[in-house]
């Protein structure tokens, strides 16, 4: 029978979490950090161990991730954004980018790093998803920073 590991029901009392979010279209960021800081906090985060980092856009949410991410306090890293689609191109460019260095720190760092940054192509879309019909995605990256926190926990670690 093969082992199964999982992080579900993962209780983070002790832990200190990093949030990174974008202060631009603030009107969507802030309630999806409220989505996230209530769910760290329903899953026994304190708090006192949980340290927003804002910062302008999008487009600087990786930067403040990689040394919240490096400096080793965090058990997560839950990055947090909106970017809507304009007249131009410009928001394929970012969003190509961002996700794809998040990604990148956190097979890097070996971490949590929960992509919870919008890529929208209305306002009307980001509505949705920061608290409307379609959820709170400031939730459900919580939630994945927290699974995966209590998976990598449980699995087998290398002894070299």
């Amino acid at each position: 029978m093969a082992n199964t590991y999982t992080g579900t029901d993962f209780q983070a009392t002790g832990l200190r979490v990093a949030i990174v979010v974008s202060t631009y279209n603030d009107s969507i960021t802030g309630k999806l950090l409220t989505g996230s800081l209530e769910t760290l906090a329903s899953r026994g985060i304190e708090e006192g161990n949980v340290d927003v980092a804002k910062v302008p856009g999008a487009w600087e949410i990786p930067l403040a991730a990689a040394v919240m991410a490096r400096s080793g306090n965090y058990a997560a890293v839950i990055c947090l954004g909106c970017v809507i689609r304009g007249e131009t191109t410009h928001d394929v460019h970012i969003n190509t980018q961002v996700s794809q260095t998040l990604g990148n720190l956190a097979l890097e760092c070996e971490l949590p790093v929960a992509f919870g940054v919008l890529t929208c192509n209305t306002v009307e879309q980001a509505i949705s998803r920061a608290g409307g019909a379609v959820g709170n995605k400031g939730v459900e990256a919580a939630e994945a920073a927290l699974e995966m926190m209590g998976l990598l926990r449980n699995l087998p670690q290398s002894e070299t």
